[in-house]
C-alpha cells in the first residue's frame, strides 16, 4: 500500500492512489505541522502555536484532540502512516515507502547538489521541483507557516538558478531566454538571475540584448539600492564583450547560499581560552549527530538532524559562563552553517531591568532579515515566526545571563537540529523539566587551571620568574576567571611590574578576597577590581567611574563623550583603553558595555570620588545629550505643530546630527532601550527633562506600536511633573496619556484628555488646547457623536488659527471635512479637505498630506466616485509608508478596500482587506475582528478561517 502526503501545494493525502477526506483547513493543519516534522514528536504547545498562531481557540487542546482523532480515521486503512500519541505530543509515525513531498524536494535537492555528473544532477533538479503543484500550504495562515513557506519558496528560487546553470553548462540554453526573462521581472534585483539570463541571450546571438539587460540592471541596483552590480555579473559583461571568455554558467557558489543568510552574532572569544577540558567534552555532546532517522520520503533515505538540544550552564557571577559559552560556540560554529544568533538577557543587572523576552525576539527577527513591518505584535506569535525562520536551519541560539526560565523559553528554537545554548547564575532546573535541557554547572577554577590562565595571559617565562607571586595571585583571585583575567591584564599593561607587587596589593584586600566563596557578587571583586582601576591613566579612570551614572544597558561613542564632557575622538581613546583593560567591552560595533559587577564597582567610585556638583554636571550632559537628539529625531518624523522650546544643552554635551526620516527611526530603534531606561529612572533633579524626553518617544513608539512600553514612559513623565509642579509638563503628559490610552482602549483616556485641555487652559496654551480637541473629536466619532466630533475640530480650528499654527491649522480642517462628511455634508467636507491638503504641501508635511488624502478617499467614496476614492486611498498609503504610520496605513487599507468593494472589484477589495488585517493583527488592535468576519463574509466562510490575500 502507497501513501504519500502533499503540502507543496493544498495539504493532501493519499493512500493508494485515493484522497484521504482530510477535512477543513485548520484539520489539514494539525496534518501539515506532523509532516513537517515527520517521524518527530510535536508537543501540544507547538500543535496549538504553529496551527492557531496568536489566535488559539478557548478550548485549543479539545478541539486539537478533535481534529487529530478525526485525522486518525482518514488513516485508518493503511498502517504504513499513523498518528501516535508520544510523551509531551504527537508524532506521525511512517513506513519508509511512505512519502512527504517536502521532504522529497529537499533529498533530491542534497542529492542533486552532490553529485559531480550534471546530466544527472540536471534530472535531480528537475525531479525536485516537479513536485511543487502551488503555493505551500495553500490557504494556511499563522506565523509558523507563513515564515515556512517563504523559505520554501526561497529553496525553490535557489533550486531553480542551480538547474538554470547545470542547462547553461549542458548547451541547453535555446528555451531559456523566455523563461528567465520572465524570471528577472519578478525578481529584478537578483544579479545571479540576471547573469544567467544574460549568458542564455548570449548563446542564442542575442549579445546586444545581454548588455542592454546588464545596463537595465545595473542602473535599478543603482537607483534603488545604491550600488553597483557585483564582481560576478561585471565579469559576465566584460566577458560578453570578449566572446572567447564567455564562462559558461553564470557564477554561483555550490551548495548555494541558504535562503536566508547566515547570521553571525557571537562575541569575540576570550584569548588565550585555557582549562574547561570536561565542560568543553560536555557541550560538544550537544552537537547534532551527522546522520539520523530515515523519513521516508520515498526517493531514498535523508537525513534528519536530532531534535532541538537545550543546555544551561550556571555557576556564580564572574566565574567564566559566559567565556565558556562563547569560546566553544566559535569552536563549533561550523557544524552551523546557517549561523550563531547571540543575546545578553541582563537577567542579574543592577542598574537596570532584564531584556523583555519580546525585544530579544525582535532582535533575532530583526538578524534573520524580517523587517519590522513584518513582526508581529504578540509575543506567542513573534515565537512562532522565529522558530519558523528556524526551521530547517541548523542555529545555534546563545542566550546569555538569562534571569529565568520563564525568560528564556518564548526564545528556545524549535528546529531540529538547533542548539540552545543558555547561561546563568541560576540552575534554571525547570527547563531541565519541561524542556529536557542538558545542566552544566560550571565551578571555579583549579589552581593549576589558574595558574595555565596567567601563564598564556603574561608568558610562560614571566610566570616562570616568579612563581610564588604566581601563587599568591591565584590565592588571593580564588580561581575566580574574572579576578585573574583583570589581574592579568594590569600586570600586561605594566611588563616592567613585578607581580610579587601586584600580589602584595592584593594581599593587603585579604577580607574582601575571602567573600569570593559566598556572599553579595558586588562584594566579591572590589579590591581586584579597585587595583586594575588604579592602573589607568586618569581621564579613562574618571570616564570608567562616570559609566556609574549611566543607565545602560549600553552606551555609543558620542553619548559616552557627552557624559564625560570630552571631544569625541579623546573620547574614542579612553574607550578603548577601557575595553583592553576588560572593563568595557564592544559586544555590537559602536555600542559599549561592561559586567555588572563592573557597573556596581564604578558607581561605588563616582559616588566616593566625585563631587555632587561633578555627578550632577555628568548627568546633566548625559540627559542633554539624548533629550536633544531625540527632539531632532521627533521633529524629523513628524511636522511637529506644537514642539517643545528645550534650552541650550549642558556645556559639554554633544547631540548627534541626524539625517533624514531612516536617521531618525535608526537613532530612535538603537537607543529605544535606553530611552526608556533614562525617563524610568527619573534622576533626581531632573523632572523636567523625564517628561520631555517622554513627550519626544511618543511618536516612534506609537508608529512602532510599543504603545505599553509608551505608557509607561508617560506616567513616569507625569510624576516628574507632579513633583515639581509643572503644570506645562503634567499638561503634555495628560495628553499624552489619553492618546495612548486611546489607543490600548484604556477607560481614564477621556480623563487624562479633558485634564490636560483645563491645563493647557490655563497656560494659555493655544496650541496644546487644540491638540486636546483634535483628540477629543476622534473619541466622539469613535463613540458615533458626530455632530459632538465637529465641535471639537471646530475649535481645535479656532486655536490653531489663534496660534498661527499652520502645520495644526491643516490637520483641524482635515478633521473638520473628515466629520462633515459623516454628517452628510459631502460637498463642504472636500472642499475642507482640499484646504487642509494645500496648507499640509505648503508646510512639508508629509503626515498632514497623508491625513488629507485618506480624507479625500473617504468623501469621495460615499459621494460614489470609487475611482477618485482609489487614487486618493492609494497616495495616502504611500505617504503613511514613507512615514512608518503602521496604524493608519492599516485603516486606509480597509478604506481602500472598501472602495474596491463597491466598486465590485472583489479581488481588490479582499487584497487591500487582507493587508489591513495583517496590520491590525501585528499591532494587537481590536479593529482585526470586525475586518476578518467581513472578509470571510465576503469569502462565504467562517469568521474563524484563516485569510490569505487573493492574487
Amino acid at each position: 500500500m502507497t501513501v504519500e502526503f502533499g503540502v507543496l501545494g493544498s495539504v493532501e493525502a493519499e493512500v493508494d492512489g485515493r484522497s484521504a477526506k482530510l477535512g477543513h483547513a485548520r484539520q489539514r493543519g494539525v496534518l501539515a505541522v506532523l509532516a513537517v516534522d515527520l517521524n518527530r514528536t510535536v508537543t501540544t504547545d507547538q500543535l496549538v502555536d504553529r496551527v492557531w498562531g496568536d489566535r488559539p481557540p478557548r478550548q485549543a487542546v479539545s478541539t486539537l484532540r478533535g481534529y487529530l482523532s478525526r485525522l486518525r480515521q482518514a488513516l485508518a486503512g493503511t498502517r504504513e502512516a499513523a498518528i501516535a500519541r508520544q510523551p509531551g505530543g504527537y508524532a506521525l509515525t511512517t513506513a519508509d515507502t511512505v512519502s512527504v513531498d517536502l521532504h522529497g524536494f529537499r533529498h533530491l535537492l542534497t542529492r542533486a547538489r552532490a553529485t559531480d555528473d550534471d546530466i544527472r544532477a540536471a534530472a535531480l533538479f528537475e525531479q525536485a521541483l516537479r513536485l511543487w503543484r502551488a503555493e505551500p500550504f495553500a490557504t494556511l495562515d499563522t506565523p509558523w507557516f507563513n515564515a515556512l513557506r517563504d523559505t520554501l519558496v526561497q529553496e525553490r528560487h535557489a533550486a531553480d538558478l542551480d538547474l538554470v546553470d547545470l542547462r547553461l553548462r549542458l548547451g541547453r540554453h535555446a528555451t531559456l531566454p523566455a523563461e528567465l526573462s520572465a524570471r528577472a521581472e519578478a525578481h529584478p534585483l537578483d544579479e545571479r538571475l540576471a547573469g544567467q539570463l544574460m549568458l542564455a541571450l548570449h548563446r542564442c546571438g542575442r549579445s546586444a540584448e545581454a548588455l542592454d539587460h546588464y545596463h537595465r540592471t545595473r542602473g535599478r541596483l543603482v537607483r534603488e539600492l545604491g550600488i553597483d552590480p557585483g564582481k560576478a555579473l561585471r565579469d559576465i559583461q566584460s566577458a560578453i564583450l570578449r566572446p572567447a571568455a564567455v564562462p559558461t554558467s553564470a557564477p554561483a557558489p555550490r551548495p548555494p547560499a541558504p535562503p536566508l543568510a547566515p547570521v553571525a552574532q557571537l562575541p569575540l572569544s576570550v584569548a588565550a581560552f585555557t582549562g574547561r577540558a570536561n565542560e568543553l567534552a560536555r557541550l560538544d555532546e550537544l552537537l547534532p549527530a551527522d546522520t539520523g532517522t530515515a523519513t521516508g520520503t520515498g526517493t531514498g533515505t535523508a537525513t534528519v538532524p536530532r531534535p532541538t538540544v537545550v543546555s544551561v550552564i550556571s555557576g556564580t557571577a564572574g566565574v567564566g559562563k559566559t567565556a565558556l559559552a562563547v569560546h566553544w560556540a566559535h569552536r563549533v560554529r561550523h557544524a552551523f552553517p546557517d549561523g550563531q544568533l547571540y543575546v545578553n538577557l541582563r537577567g542579574f543587572d543592577p542598574c537596570g531591568p532584564a531584556v523583555d523576552t519580546a525585544d530579544a525576539i525582535r532582535g533575532f527577527l530583526n538578524a534573520l532579515g524580517v523587517p519590522p513591518d513584518r513582526v508581529p505584535s504578540g509575543l506567542q506569535a513573534q515565537a512562532g515566526l522565529y522558530r519558523g525562520l528556524l526551521a530547517g536551519r541548523r542555529v545555534l541560539v546563545l542566550l546569555d545571563n538569562a534571569r529565568d526560565a520563564e525568560q528564556v523559553r518564548p526564545l528556545l528554537p524549535g528546529a531540529p537540529g538547533c542548539v540552545a545554548l543558555v547561561t546563568s547564575r541560576h540552575h534554571l532546573a525547570g527547563l531541565a523539566a519541561t524542556e529536557g535541557a542538558r545542566l552544566l554547572a560550571v565551578d571555579l577554577l583549579a589552581p593549576d587551571q589558574a595558574r595555565t590562565l596567567l601563564a598564556a595571559r603574561l608568558g610562560l617565562r614571566r610566570t616562570a620568574a616568579e612563581p610564588g607571586a604566581v601563587d599568591e595571585i591565584v590565592t588571593r583571585c580564588a580561581g575566580l576567571p574574572l579576578a585573574l583575567a583583570i589581574t592579568a591584564a594590569r600586570a600586561a599593561a605594566q611588563p616592567h611590574l613585578p607581580l610579587t607587587a601586584l600580589a602584595d596589593e592584593l594581599r593587603r584586600a585579604e577580607g574582601r578576597l575571602d567573600a569570593l566563596d559566598g556572599g553579595d557578587p558586588a562584594s566579591r571583586l572590589r579590591a581586584v577590581l579597585s587595583t586594575s582601576y588604579q592602573a589607568l591613566s586618569p581621564d579613562t579612570a574618571r570616564l570608567f567611574r562616570l559609566l556609574g551614572l549611566h543607565p545602560g544597558p549600553d552606551i555609543t561613542l558620542p553619548a559616552a563623550a557627552s557624559l564625560a564632557g570630552l571631544p569625541r575622538s579623546r573620547t574614542g581613546a579612553l574607550l578603548t583603553e577601557l575595553t583592553r583593560a576588560s572593563l568595557l567591552t564592544q559586544h555590537v560595533p559602536g555600542r559599549y558595555a561592561c559586567h555588572d559587577l563592573l557597573r556596581v564597582h564604578a558607581t561605588e567610585l563616582v559616588t566616593a570620588h566625585d563631587s555632587d556638583d561633578a555627578r550632577r554636571s555628568a548627568v546633566h550632559r548625559t540627559l542633554d545629550h539624548y533629550l536633544h537628539t531625540a527632539h531632532a529625531a521627533d521633529a524629523l518624523l513628524t511636522c511637529t505643530r506644537d514642539p517643545i522650546v528645550l534650552p541650550p544643552a549642558h556645556p559639554g554635551a554633544t547631540p548627534e546630527e541626524l539625517t533624514g526620516h531612516r536617521g531618525a527611526l535608526a537613532w530612535f530603534s538603537a537607543e529605544q532601550a535606553v530611552l526608556l531606561g533614562v525617563v524610568g529612572r527619573s534622576p533626581a533633579g531632573f523632572d523636567t527633562h523625564t517628561w520631555q524626553l517622554a513627550s519626544t518617544l511618543i511618536t516612534f513608539l506609537d508608529r512602532t506600536g510599543h504603545w505599553p512600553a509608551l505608557n509607561t514612559a508617560l506616567t513616569s513623565a507625569l510624576r516628574a511633573a507632579q513633583r515639581q509642579d509643572d503644570r506645562s509638563g503634567q499638561a503634555t503628559s495628560h495628553r499624552g496619556l489619553g492618546f495612548v490610552g486611546s489607543r490600548l482602549g484604556h477607560p481614564d483616556a477621556q480623563y487624562h484628555y479633558t485634564r490636560a485641555r483645563d491645563l493647557f487652559g490655563e497656560l494659555g496654551d493655544r496650541s496644546g488646547q487644540a491638540r486636546v480637541h483634535q483628540e477629543l473629536g476622534r473619541i466622539s466619532l469613535g463613540e458615533g457623536h458626530f455632530d459632538e466630533a465637529l465641535a471639537h475640530a471646530r475649535q481645535a480650528l479656532a486655536h490653531y488659527r489663534a496660534a498661527r499654527n499652520r502645520g495644526g491649522e491643516a490637520v483641524a480642517l482635515n478633521h473638520v471635512g473628515r466629520y462633515r462628511a459623516r454628517l452628510g455634508d459631502h460637498r463642504r467636507a472636500l472642499a475642507d479637505c482640499r484646504r487642509a491638503l494645500a496648507l499640509a504641501e505648503e508646510t512639508e508635511d508629509l503626515d498632514g498630506q497623508a491625513y488629507a488624502w485618506d480624507a479625500l478617499g473617504y468623501i469621495h467614496h460615499h459621494l460614489g466616485e470609487d475611482a477618485h476614492a482609489v487614487d486618493c486611498y492609494r497616495t495616502a498609503l504611500d505617504l503613511f509608508r514613507r512615514t512608518g504610520d503602521r496604524y493608519h496605513e492599516a485603516g486606509s487599507s480597509a478604506d481602500l478596500g472598501d472602495a474596491h468593494h463597491a466598486a465590485a472589484d472583489l479581488d481588490a477589495a479582499h487584497r487591500a482587506w487582507a493587508r489591513a488585517l495583517t496590520l491590525f493583527d501585528e499591532l494587537g488592535h481590536p479593529k482585526a475582528a470586525a475586518l476578518r468576519s467581513r472578509i470571510s463574509t465576503l469569502d462565504g466562510l467562517p469568521d474563524d478561517t484563516p485569510v490569505t490575500a487573493r492574487t
